[in-house]
């Protein structure tokens, strides 16, 4: 088979370009050897590039997350530092407060940490889910764990209506409850009770949490779950749903908002399709 000299350095030169991340498209119409070696030329450097974006995609998903941990830290940061100084000449009484509010803004950053870099896992694909069939009270008691202490001080109580068994990971589910009723904890007053439910239809089996809020406005729907929304809540980052949303669709599965109002309050529905 006769080869054009011309046309093999244009293929070499052409082959140093993709190797540059320069886009590199070596296809004819034509039959023969060389054409399907073109072809294959091609496909390689085609995969190539893409594994180029998607580790340049990795890189900046990593220095999004580095920079938001950063951002989020400041406040407590300062907070503490602030505190620190205070203390040097502040009476015994007034100590002991400032030790306290150290005590809990290193807990909100433990737990602040924690959530970015669970989210940075499921994000990256990192995450090898478990599935196994459980019961929502068996996720429910593991979740209530985490969430004791909360409630006790808001004398608030959980009532589970229907239990079912459902197929999820069990880790991850649980971690995507505790945020949803950590939430429904927030919105409720004192004293109230916050309902959980379960069922199932054709499409997906589903877990309900509903809180003893006021319900939600139809414009806070759209915020709930993007990262860093301005919260009103106490000790709020705006993370916990978005965190919640993100398990759930990570294992194919996704959540609903029903907006309640007029003395109902919201419910927040993890759909886990079959």
């Amino acid at each position: 088979m006769w080869v054009n000299k011309k046309e093999l350095l244009s293929l070499s030169e052409g082959i140093r370009a993709a190797l540059d991340g320069q886009p590199f498209d070596p296809r004819d119409d034509r039959e023969g050897a060389l054409s399907i070696l073109k072809n294959d030329i091609y496909t390689l450097t085609h995969a190539g590039q893409e594994q180029r974006n998607v580790l340049e995609e990795e890189k900046e998903r990593l220095a999004e997350y580095l920079s938001d941990i950063s951002h989020q830290l400041k406040t407590p940061v300062s907070s503490i530092l602030l505190m620190t100084e205070l203390m040097t000449d502040a009476p015994e009484k007034k100590q002991r407060e400032f030790l306290l509010g150290i005590k809990k803004e290193i807990r909100h950053m433990e737990w602040l940490v924690s959530v970015l870099l669970k989210m940075a896992k499921l994000d990256s694909s990192v995450v090898n889910f478990h599935v196994e069939e459980i019961l929502v009270s068996d996720l429910l008691g593991e979740a209530l764990k985490s969430l004791d202490i909360i409630l006790d001080i808001r004398n608030q109580t959980i009532r589970l209506s229907h239990d079912l068994s459902i197929s999820c990971d069990k880790k991850w589910t649980v971690e995507a409850m505790i945020n949803l009723l950590k939430n429904a904890s927030e919105c409720s007053g004192e004293n109230s009770e916050i309902v959980i439910d379960s069922g199932q239809n054709p499409l997906y089996d589903w877990i309900s949490v509903t809180d003893a809020g006021e319900g939600l406005k139809r414009e806070q729907i759209a915020g709930l779950f993007r990262r860093f929304e301005s919260s009103q809540k106490e000790n709020g980052y705006g993370i916990g749903l978005p965190l919640a949303l993100s398990v759930m669709r990570a294992q194919n599965g996704d959540i609903e908002v029903v907006s309640g109002g007029n003395g109902s309050g919201a419910i927040f529905f993890m759909e886990f399709y079959k």
